[in-house]
């Protein structure tokens, strides 16, 4: 077992570390959330929960929420920003809290380190700790800052729900080899909060395993990328409960043009059950999505602890 799968199986304590005094928004606030890489997928999934919540927000790209802040929200909103950055060094995102607050914006920082740039261009900072092992890829802290994000929306974020996310990627993982096998092409579908979770999937894998890799909303997928399935294509589904029949159709017709599926929360060529609300879902599913990653790289000989040229901290001069 190398530290990338040890920083997966092990996260899971850290959650239960979390604090419960990750604030709350105001009534009738707007947010931006904004992260770089990893991080803005994350931040998707905490907008969406937000707005699901009842409070307006969006995610945004740190370097793009520093040079068109405009194209985003409109200025006379006065946004808040959560701003995620795991080594609360990123430039993009440090820059991007710095002009915000520069602005007379209140900046909320999501981090898993202290004493940092971020920290210091900062109102707020909630920190979390992270795995003392996790390297470049971004594994246990990933889950940690999308904890922070559901609970500052005001999600229930319990043991009990870590305890879902240890028994959904102990379920998986042993059915992970043989799924994965002479699959080249993975798509990652999901809607709703569940999207940006995708996204980082899609991520997560491309990364690590440096395979052609793709995210869309469920129904969307039928829009043109479908042209690509074939005997070659594995879709991970991770199915919104509150729109189970109609993905569960699309899942039927990908299987039927030779794709593999498999259906987190719903069914596919393997059928995992999800215990968990919508709510929660984004979370848990994610460490599973992480595992897989570290699968299909480790089928292709490759090292998750080194992966082609990337570094653990995006820092730009």
């Amino acid at each position: 077992m190398n530290a990338t799968e040890r920083g997966i199986r092990e996260q899971f304590p850290l959650w239960n570390k979390v604090s419960q005094n990750v604030g709350r928004p105001e009534a009738g606030t707007v947010h931006v959330v904004v992260g770089c890489g990893t991080s803005v997928h994350i931040a998707d999934s905490i907008a969406d929960t937000l707005n699901r919540k009842g409070f307006f927000a969006r995610a945004v790209a740190g370097n793009e929420w520093t040079r068109r802040p405009g194209d985003y929200v409109p200025t006379a909103l006065n946004p808040r920003i959560l701003a995620l950055s795991r080594s609360g060094e990123s430039t993009e995102t440090v820059a991007a809290a710095a002009a915000s607050r520069a602005h007379g914006l209140h900046v909320t920082a999501f981090t898993c380190a202290e004493s940092t740039s971020l920290a210091e261009n900062a109102d707020t900072v909630v920190m979390a700790e992270t795995h003392p092992e996790e390297g470049i890829v971004m594994t246990a802290s990933a889950s940690l800052m999308l904890l922070m994000g559901l609970r500052y929306a005001g999600i229930s974020v319990t043991p009990s729900t870590t305890s879902t996310a240890e028994n959904l990627l102990n379920d998986i993982e042993p059915r992970l080899a043989e799924i994965i096998a002479g699959r080249t092409h993975f798509v990652f579908l999901g809607g709703g909060a569940l999207y940006g979770v995708a996204r980082e999937g899609s991520l997560k894998l491309q990364e690590m395993s440096l395979s052609q890799t793709e995210a869309h909303h469920p129904l969307e997928y039928r829009h043109g990328p479908i042209s690509l399935i074939d005997e070659n294509s594995l879709v991970i589904f991770l199915y919104h409960p509150e729109t189970l029949e109609e993905e569960s159709l699309l899942a039927t017709e990908l299987m039927a043009k030779g794709a593999r599926v498999i259906g987190i929360g719903g069914p596919g060529t393997i059928s995992m059950t999800v215990k968990s609300d919508a709510e929660t879902r984004p979370l848990v599913v994610l460490p599973a999505l992480q595992m897989l990653g570290e699968y299909v790289a480790r089928a292709k000989g490759l090292d998750t602890l080194a992966p082609r040229h990337l570094t653990k901290v995006v820092t730009i001069s």
